[in-house]
């Protein structure tokens, strides 16, 4: 998908910190996360609700009153004429929201709020009626943990995809410890001078609880060093494989969000600071447990639709579950595993499923931001083997 006059005001796409699983945020409902999130987003931002003429709600893990979602989302936030699609790809669903909003300015639909929100933490069990069944006796699904354990299409856990593709790729243990420690050193970086990178984009969560109580949290919560000696000495998740818990990421608990609009609106949004044009889009399916492998024809096919080419590209970002992806992204691609992610990605903060990709973009804008301009690609699988990328470019 190759995007004309479609733009995001610099400073404009942000995220919370993420929480780790069953952490501070477990009985936060994801809604209430987004509205409290993107109402403070919005308002550090001088962006008035009345300027939105739509909303992209993007989430993966239902929640009480999801049906309602986009509608009440919008009516919280004080733009109560205002609706909008509500989105799901499971790890995709960031970009997948952008590229909605994106279609819909282009069409003519006006500034396009975007918010992606979800928990992972205590998510639900549904009961599905199957009066036929012995004894009446209903179909039960645990959302997160079925759906985590088992592709129904491959037959097979997301982790054997990582162990398939490391395989197939001779990827050694020893290289996957050795992308995890330096994913660490990258986010160590991210957190000097009191998080002064991160403080760039980042939302801090301010939420009344029960009881009056103030919920408050400034930073990721969760997040375990990863240094080589001890991750070295890990045994791997599964018994004939290379993964261990330390080289793949964490569920986690987040929001994330951006405005898109049009060139002329992001510049005057901005008020001078500049904007984020988004340049093109792609989506790839690989084959059956090869997940990993998903990103590079993801990439490939958004920075064709961008007419740009690896060469171009000034900084890149990757949701990376397992260590293997990046390994596997850079030797397909020649783009070494060090230029990537400088301050971090989800293998380290975590992955709250739908707003993962939001924050990593946020994290690609701000690094193109010190660096003075430029292109910029964000890459990452998604369940089912599929993956997602977006192409854009920081500028004047």
């Amino acid at each position: 998908m190759r995007y004309s006059n479609v733009a995001i005001p610099l400073g404009c796409v942000w995220s919370s910190p993420f929480a780790r699983w069953q952490g501070s945020l477990a009985e936060v409902s994801s809604i209430d996360l987004a509205v409290t999130v993107t109402a403070r987003a919005l308002v550090d931002r001088r962006v008035d609700p009345v300027e939105i003429n739509g909303l992209v709600l993007g989430w993966t893990v239902p929640q009480p009153e999801i049906f309602y979602g986009a509608p009440t989302v919008a009516a919280r936030l004080g733009a109560a004429g205002v609706s909008g699609p509500m989105v799901s790809q499971a790890c995709a669903t960031s970009v997948a929201s952008l590229n909605v909003a994106a279609g819909t300015v282009m069409s003519g639909g006006g500034a396009q709020l975007v918010v992606a929100t979800d928990r992972t933490s205590n998510g639900p069990t549904l009961s599905y009626p199957a009066p036929s069944r012995q004894g009446g006796a209903p179909e039960i699904e645990n959302w997160v943990l079925d759906n985590f354990d088992l592709d129904p299409w491959a037959g097979n856990s997301m982790i054997f995809a990582g162990e398939a593709v490391a395989k197939e790729a001779g990827i050694s243990r020893s290289e996957l410890d050795e992308l995890t420690a330096l994913r660490w050193e990258q986010y160590s970086d991210a957190l000097a001078g009191d998080r002064a990178f991160q403080r760039r984009y980042m939302v801090p969560i301010e939420i009344s609880k029960k009881k009056g109580e103030t919920l408050i949290l400034e930073a990721d919560e969760g997040v375990r060093p990863k240094e080589r000696e001890s991750i070295a000495a890990l045994r791997p998740v599964l018994a004939e494989g290379l993964h261990t818990y330390a080289a793949q990421t964490h569920p986690a608990d987040g929001c994330a969000g951006a405005v898109v609009t049009t060139l002329d609106h992001a510049r005057e949004l901005s008020g001078g600071e500049g904007v984020v044009r988004l340049l093109g889009a792609g989506f790839a399916r690989v084959a059956k447990s090869r997940m990993p492998m998903a990103p590079v024809p993801a990439a490939l096919s958004a920075l064709k639709s961008a007419d740009k080419v690896i060469g171009d590209l000034a900084a890149v970002t990757t949701h990376n579950p397992f260590a293997v992806n990046d390994l596997y992204f850079s030797a397909q691609t020649g783009i070494t595993v060090d230029s990537m992610n400088v301050y971090g990605c989800s293998l380290i903060f975590g992955h709250p499923q739908g707003p993962t990709g939001l924050r990593s973009i946020a994290e690609l804008v701000e690094t193109l931001r010190e660096r003075g301009g430029g292109i910029g690609l964000f890459t990452g699988c998604a369940a089912g083997d599929t993956g997602a990328a977006l192409v854009l470019e920081v500028t004047d």
